[in-house]
């Protein structure tokens, strides 16, 4: 999952951070896209209660059949929209909506959270900065997520502080790429994907890849959805 392998804390770690490479700068985003995604409003979005991690401790959510997407379908008002959970691409259509990702729905499916994803190809940095100060929640939250898109995100910043601080040390310290040679996750990224991915993923529903969009990550193409965002309605003079 392309989250933040742990937050760090103290200042060895802080440095360690501070040296790994740097991101590849971000792929140009239609400004006026950007806009449209932030000023759509939700009408049933998806809340996270109390942490999932000590709900699902020691075991592991059910997946979504394969074919599940998640569909939004806008109001007459062209602002409001509703999300909702189908069985494929083509029940979604019947019903009026268009595929805004792979899988179910969840905390991270608002378009707010998509807007994110969009305009931040590299939120490891960022987010275990977040990590590294009091009011962790409110720091991811300031990023652009809603607010139970942020809950999830701090979630998993705490359950991978738990499960995975010496090897993603490590990690840092040696200042390793993401990838290895061989184009498989680093120890710390590979321990986050294994002890925090699957109860991420089932709460926040949204993930960059299976929304179609290439993170700071390196992933092979069959894992990145084809998912195409153009469902945003288009004002009279072109505009979104």
């Amino acid at each position: 999952m392309d989250r933040p392998c742990i937050a760090a804390v103290g200042g060895l770690l802080l440095a360690a951070c501070a040296s790994t490479p740097a991101a590849p700068p971000p792929t140009a985003v239609d400004p006026k896209l950007l806009a449209a995604l932030r000023a759509a409003a939700p009408l049933n979005a998806i809340g996270v209660g109390q942490d999932p991690y000590s709900t699902w401790a020691g075991r592991i959510p059910p997946r979504p059949p394969p074919d599940t997407v998640c569909g939004v379908r806008f109001e007459a008002d062209r602002v409001q929209y509703r999300l909702e959970t189908f069985g494929s691409a083509a029940e979604a259509d019947r019903a009026g909506f268009r595929v805004t990702h792979t899988g179910g729905c969840g905390a991270c499916s608002t378009l707010q959270d998509l807007a994110v994803y969009l305009e931040r190809p590299d939120l490891t940095a960022p987010v275990r900065k977040c990590g590294m100060q009091p009011g962790t929640l409110g720091c991811i939250e300031a990023l652009g997520f809603s607010h139970p898109c942020a809950q999830i995100w701090s979630f998993n910043v705490q359950n991978t502080k738990r499960e995975c601080f010496g090897v993603c040390m490590r990690s840092w310290m040696s200042t390793e790429p993401s990838t290895k040679a061989d184009g498989t996750l680093n120890e710390c990224l590979q321990c986050d994907e294994d002890r925090s991915g699957p109860v991420f993923k089932a709460v926040a529903g949204r993930t960059r890849r299976n929304s179609g969009i290439r993170s700071s990550i390196a992933r092979p193409d069959d894992q990145v959805s084809h998912v195409s965002h153009d469902y945003v309605p288009v004002a009279p003079d072109g505009t979104r």
